[in-house]
């Protein structure tokens, strides 16, 4: 019910710009960066949920959160609702029905993809500078994550719960390349969610296993398989499952997470 969302503070609306809501993880970090402070009324549940945001919890918690129930979203009075392409098609016509904006956003599958989401949603949010402010902190760490001219890249999976790999046309595919690996499973022919064998792994091992999992977990109890460790010379590594499915901010993060890899990879192999 309405009253049982987390509310926004209040804060006055910016003028000219259209009132959002968000209703996906991802689109809720990068609109956390490009709209003004009162012009984000509300994003997902999903963000106050560690487990699911792709947001700092600190960020998240400027926001009020909201369901995907339609008298949730209307209690708010938004102009315009961003949603991902998995919204339930009812809802959507319902929200058009009640005069609203519903805008509709794929996960990025690439580094173009993502660019192309932070402005489109700039431009959205009346904030086309912002974006490009969040395009260039996107460049720099591309820049940072840069392995040495002429350095080999480094066979790597990254392997999540229940044994999944990402594939090939995956934006986190992408980063690992321009973080210098290169796509293990792709290599296996694996595709994106495919699954990969324990015995796989063992018979045929990466220089790097990226895990993405939580040590608790009943699914991940492969990941954490004993006889990984007994494998020479393959590094394992966590990777945080809020880094491999958003763009916008989380791929600074990504990318910084893999250049830490990589470099502590090879200060293994220099024996420093």
């Amino acid at each position: 019910m309405p009253g049982c969302q987390r509310q926004p503070a209040a804060v006055p609306e910016p003028a000219g710009a259209p009132r959002i809501v968000s209703l996906n993880p991802c689109t809720d970090a990068v609109l956390a960066q490009v709209t003004a402070p009162g012009q984000l009324l509300a994003i997902s549940h999903y963000s106050h949920d560690p487990s699911s945001s792709s947001m700092d919890a600190d960020v998240a918690a400027r926001f009020g959160d909201v369901s995907d129930a339609v008298e949730d979203i209307v209690a708010l009075r938004p102009d315009v609702v961003v949603a991902s392409s998995f919204l339930p098609p009812t809802t959507a016509q319902a929200l058009r029905d009640l005069g609203m904006r519903v805008v509709l956003e794929p996960i990025p599958a690439n580094l173009a993809a993502a660019r192309e989401q932070v402005r489109r949603l700039a431009v959205l949010a009346k904030n086309r500078s912002a974006g490009e402010a969040l395009v260039g902190r996107i460049d720099a760490a591309l820049a940072r994550a840069a392995p040495p001219p002429g350095s080999a890249p480094i066979p790597a999976v990254v392997w999540e719960s229940g044994g999944i790999v990402a594939g090939r046309d995956t934006l986190i595919a992408e980063l690992m390349r321009r973080a210098g690996f290169a796509n293990a499973a792709a290599a296996r022919g694996l595709s994106q969610a495919q699954y990969l064998p324990l015995e796989q792994v063992l018979a045929d091992p990466p220089r790097v296993i990226l895990t993405v999992g939580s040590p608790a977990a009943e699914e991940d109890r492969m990941l954490r398989h004993p006889a990984l460790a007994r494998v020479k010379g393959m590094h394992h590594a966590a990777l945080d499952r809020s880094l491999i499915w958003c763009g916008g901010p989380t791929i600074p993060r990504a990318l910084d997470r893999l250049a830490q890899v990589r470099r502590a990879l090879a200060l293994l192999g220099s024996g420093a």
